[in-house]
């Protein structure tokens, strides 16, 4: 896998406004110096759903289904055999990201939060997914060519 990923998802929410972040992680299997396997995180992103369209804001009435596409940082990696392919979607990735009160306000007006009830969608009418650009895997320079 190497470059940009995308992650598309169908959501709504009931605030005026909420993020909605990714992380694409390698998921290690147990072995003997992380029994519990590890978590690699190869990239992430995020999207403030107000500016899903760009600038300026575009308020989403609150429960109005929409697609957004976070675009990940461009990364580059081979998963060995036996590791998993994780994909987390959440609402906050602090301290990473600024928290977003979900107010709709101004940045820096804000004087309260509100809590975001998001949905993602996953069905067949609205199939969230992720897009990652795969390359060729060149010859094991080793094994020996039939010419």
């Amino acid at each position: 896998m190497t470059g940009p990923i995308e992650v598309r998802l169908w959501v709504a929410t009931t605030a005026a406004d909420t993020d909605f972040t990714a992380k694409l992680i390698d998921l290690y299997p147990p072995s003997a110096a992380y029994p519990h396997g590890y978590a690699l995180n190869l990239t992430d992103s995020i999207i403030r759903l107000r500016y899903r369209a760009g600038d300026p804001p575009s308020p989403l009435p609150p429960g109005q289904i929409t697609e957004v596409t976070i675009t990940l940082y461009p990364t580059s990696n081979l998963f060995v055999a036996g590791h998993r392919i994780r994909l987390d979607i959440s609402s906050s990735n602090h301290p990473r990201f600024d928290i977003n009160p979900n107010t709709g306000e101004p940045p820096g007006t804000q004087r309260r939060h509100v809590i975001a009830d998001s949905t993602v969608f996953h069905d067949t009418q609205r199939a969230s997914h992720v897009i990652l650009p795969t390359v060729p895997c060149p010859a094991d320079p080793l094994t020996p060519r039939a010419r």
